[in-house]
């Protein structure tokens, strides 16, 4: 009688369950995110004018550009997704993890750690995988800067300051990420039957270091941030923050228009020290994009192609107020903190979860590990690979929670008496942004952290009339 399906997969050893199981579940993710993509481009295809709706909103000029932008972002994600899927599984299949392990034994060997100095190696092991990572996304980031953004006019920087942001980036991710990893491996160590709850209370205490010290230490190494000057902008958002009791100490202008004409808004900071954040391309008084070169200028800051061919940018001070209003709501509404206790409710469930795990040898096995269970590689196995379906789930249901929390934050600013503001700031943002009014409903539904355009100008346009 022939075998079925069902007794050859029940005949495989563990480890090779195990295995194909991760394989197929990567590509099973990675043909739904495509089968999505597929329904969104559809709609980019046929969605060539303005619908009714829409009319008061989007002229036909920029609702065409949008159109070809997205379209062309979401060609890009198509080949770049397959690419780094088939990538992920060619590493898998022909041991790839393995193979870089043993290599950094190598290196570590050389420098005099022999393997009794796992720590060390498992640093060289992460040097050495976020190098190859950072090698083989640099043709795709290059494609993505210089082709797509400097198509539709978004992108502002040179190759060199690209090169430059790139290097920067990478060594001080490695500043970062080598002290903390060795630290969580040392506590994993010698932390006993309980190492999970120490491990989860230093992740705990670095994120909130790294929240805090973020805008002020790390932020200005790639940006330039200026205080906002005193006039009436600043006057009306201290006083808009007074007014709700946002412990504010500093506005701050971002010179993001040296990357991208993108705009963006974000506070940061604990307890009674909170700064505000603004990009300049956000504020029209301040946007590069609406500043005419003055003569003899243009030599010196060769690290910013000025484009001064795009229409007006940025918000007007009544608009930047409504989109703040916006941002003060998730932190008056305590969003900022759910969110926090969320991802540290989950943190603490995948520690405990690792440290149930952590002893299965086939685990380490299913992936070319059969002599060595290295701390490290099973963080990477239980984490990355054996969680995926439920991280899956999990940042579905944090796409819904965040949509719900977007509608709060444009309802508390509603309340503050600034819907008429914020219905014009995001239609704005919307057409600076380029982006798209129109989507899928699944595609929407799995992807948008932010509900659609229309949905939001419809919960404050019902405001608006009143």
């Amino acid at each position: 009688a022939m075998a079925l399906p069902g007794d050859l997969w029940a005949e495989l050893p563990a480890e090779r369950r195990i295995f194909c199981s991760v394989l197929l579940f990567s590509w099973a993710v990675y043909l739904w995110e495509a089968f999505l993509a597929h329904r969104q481009r559809r709609v980019y295809r046929t969605t060539t004018h303005v619908p009714q709706e829409l009319g008061q909103i989007m002229d036909s000029e920029t609702f065409e550009k949008s159109r070809l932008y997205q379209l062309d972002k979401s060609t890009f994600s198509f080949w770049s997704g397959l690419y780094s899927e088939v990538e992920g599984t060619m590493i898998l299949l022909c041991g790839g993890i393995p193979f870089l392990w043993k290599l950094s034994g190598q290196i570590s060997g050389r420098a005099g750690f022999g393997p009794e100095y796992e720590i060390v190696q498992s640093l060289v092991f992460l040097l050495l995988a976020t190098l190859f990572s950072a090698v083989t996304g640099l043709p795709w980031s290059l494609y993505n800067t210089f082709v797509i953004e400097e198509k539709h006019g978004f992108n502002q920087q040179t190759l060199g300051f690209f090169f430059k942001d790139a290097i920067k980036k990478f060594v001080v991710t490695q500043c970062i990420l080598l002290p903390v990893t060795s630290l969580l491996l040392y506590i994993i160590k010698i932390g006993g039957d309980y190492f999970f709850i120490y491990a989860w209370l230093f992740t705990l205490v670095v994120s909130l270091v790294l929240v805090t010290i973020y805008a002020d230490y790390i932020a200005p190494l790639f940006d330039k941030f200026i205080p906002l000057p005193e006039g009436e902008l600043k006057q009306q958002i201290e006083t808009m923050a007074k007014s709700i009791d946002f412990p504010l100490t500093k506005v701050y202008v971002v010179e993001g228009s040296k990357r991208s004409s993108h705009s963006n808004a974000y506070f940061y900071g604990f307890f009674k020290n909170k700064r505000i954040v603004l990009f300049d391309t956000l504020l029209e008084d301040y946007s590069a994009l609406n500043k005419e070169p003055a003569e003899g200028e243009d030599g010196e800051n060769e690290e910013t192609k000025s484009k001064t061919k795009n229409k007006k940018q940025g918000c007007k001070n009544e608009e930047v107020l409504a989109v703040l209003g916006h941002e003060l709501g998730h932190w008056k509404l305590g969003h900022t903190v759910k969110n926090i206790i969320i991802s540290q409710m989950n943190s603490f469930l995948c520690f405990f979860l690792f440290a149930v795990l952590i002893g299965q040898k086939e685990l380490f096995a299913a992936f070319g590990f059969y002599d060595t269970q290295p701390t490290l590689i099973g963080l990477m196995i239980i984490f990355q690979f054996i969680f995926s379906p439920y991280n899956e789930v999990l940042s579905f249901c944090l796409t819904v929670l965040s949509r719900r929390f977007e509608f709060q934050a444009d309802a508390f600013a509603k309340e503050l008496g600034k819907a008429k503001d914020l219905y014009s700031a995001l239609i704005k943002l919307n057409k600076d942004n380029l982006g798209f009014p129109v989507s899928d409903w699944i595609f929407s539904m799995w992807h948008y952290s932010h509900p659609p355009l229309l949905e939001r100008l419809q919960a404050l346009k019902d405001a608006k009339h009143e």
